[in-house]
C-alpha cells in the first residue's frame, strides 16, 4: 500500500518590521534579482499561499519554494542574501598567474620599449589579451601613462626652463628679503 503525504507547507512567522524589510528589498532598484525573487516567495508564503501556487505564480520549482521557507525559518530573513559557494563562473587562471601579470606590469618593461601593451603582456604571460586588459582595469593599471618626468630634446630647453638664464627660486620665508 502506497501512502501519499499531503503537501504541507512550513509556516513562517515574522515580525512586522521583518515583513516590511522584505517588501522594501523586493521592490528596491539595487536589490539583486535572486534576492528579490526570494523576498517575493516569502511574502507570498506569509499570506498563506501554498508551495505549488507560489511556484506557479513566480515561475520556480516547488522545491525552491520549500528551500527558502526552510532557510527563513532557520536563519531569518538575513539568509535570503546568502549565495551558496560554488556558484558563478570559475576563474580560468590561478591566482599565481594573475599575480604574475600584475607584478610584471608594475616591475618590468619589454625589451627595447617604454611600457607594456596588452598584447605584448598577453604573449609573454601566455594568456589572452582580454585577460590582461581585464586585470589591468580591475587593478587600475595604465602602463601607457608614464609617471616620470621626461626631459625635452630641445637644445635650448635649459635656457627656456630658466627663462633666459635667470633660474626661478622658491619664495623665501625671510621677512625683509627683497629680490631685484
Amino acid at each position: 500500500m502506497m501512502s501519499v503525504m499531503a503537501n504541507t507547507s512550513l509556516a513562517i512567522r515574522l515580525q512586522p518590521a521583518e515583513q516590511a524589510q522584505l517588501e522594501k528589498w523586493g521592490s528596491a532598484q539595487g536589490t539583486p534579482q535572486q534576492v528579490a525573487l526570494r523576498c517575493r516567495i516569502i511574502l507570498r508564503a506569509l499570506v498563506g499561499q501554498d508551495n505549488v501556487s507560489i511556484a506557479e505564480q513566480l515561475g520556480v520549482s516547488r522545491p525552491t519554494v520549500q528551500l527558502w521557507r526552510k532557510r527563513v525559518c532557520a536563519q531569518g530573513i538575513g539568509g535570503l542574501w546568502e549565495i551558496a559557494p560554488g556558484r558563478g563562473r570559475k576563474p580560468q587562471y590561478d591566482q599565481a598567474t594573475r599575480d604574475g601579470i600584475i607584478q610584471a606590469t608594475l616591475h618590468s618593461k619589454p625589451k627595447g620599449m617604454t611600457h607594456w601593451s596588452c598584447r605584448l603582456m598577453a604573449e609573454s604571460q601566455e594568456v589572452s589579451k582580454n585577460t590582461v586588459n581585464r586585470l589591468w582595469q580591475l587593478h587600475h593599471l595604465k602602463p601607457h601613462l608614464s609617471r616620470t618626468f621626461k626631459l625635452s630634446r630641445d637644445a635650448k630647453f635649459l635656457e627656456k626652463l630658466t627663462d633666459g638664464g635667470v633660474v626661478f627660486e622658491p619664495a623665501r620665508q625671510d621677512a625683509g628679503a627683497v629680490f631685484g
